[in-house]
């Protein structure tokens, strides 16, 4: 009879503990007692459904203006995900690679037969949606996701272990030779803590 009632006492307070508020250690706050921003970490997310969730959201601003859907593509993945890593490594936001390297160079490489329309690119702390909401927020990054010849998207990024990120989109023409470099268009988004500015 004891020990029914204790282990009824031992019930009733294990509830009651999950019903208490737990302090959240997700939650730091700043000197000035204001919370501290969280890092994305996408080392814990599956690249498929980033750069899926970033395809449907493109895809979506582009049917609202009346474009044709993109899908990704593997080569302008490809040149994506080595020019991300190439600006962490030069620690600057920009269109050339460390080997000087443009970006229709870099679609070439990469074998992509098709003709680049333009590249995006971000330095930030903000996930792939925000960049994009970054990124249309600008007339000439805007430009670039919503061109109604594009039909091919290359998306990826590098992130750094304090966090920061480096988002690099491509959009293609497939079946089309090389633009000239004078006709393909650069723009770029600096989003870090929540602002956003043209650099290209």
């Amino acid at each position: 009879m004891m020990r029914t009632k204790i282990v009824g006492l031992l019930l009733v307070g294990a509830v009651l503990a999950g019903c208490a508020p737990q302090p959240s250690s997700q939650l730091r706050l700043g000197p000035d007692g204001r919370p501290l921003p969280q890092v994305y970490n996408l080392a814990a997310q599956n690249d498929d459904r980033v750069q899926f969730r970033m395809l449907d959201a493109v895809n979506s601003l582009r049917e609202a203006r009346g474009a044709p859907p993109v899908q990704l593509n593997a080569a302008l993945n490809a040149a994506a995900a080595t020019h991300s890593r190439d600006m962490s490594v030069q620690n600057r936001p920009w269109h050339f690679g460390s080997d000087g390297s443009s970006p229709l160079e870099r679609v070439q490489r990469v074998g992509y037969t098709g003709g680049l329309l333009g590249e995006n690119i971000s330095e930030t702390y903000e996930t792939e949606i925000e960049t994009l909401a970054a990124w249309m927020e600008q007339p000439d990054t805007r430009d670039i996701i919503v061109d109604d010849r594009a039909r091919d998207m290359g998306f990826a990024w590098f992130q750094e272990p304090s966090g920061k990120i480096w988002w690099t989109l491509i959009l293609g023409q497939p079946n089309r030779r090389s633009v000239p470099t004078s006709q393909v268009q650069a723009g770029s988004a600096l989003g870090l803590q929540g602002e956003s500015a043209s650099q290209g």
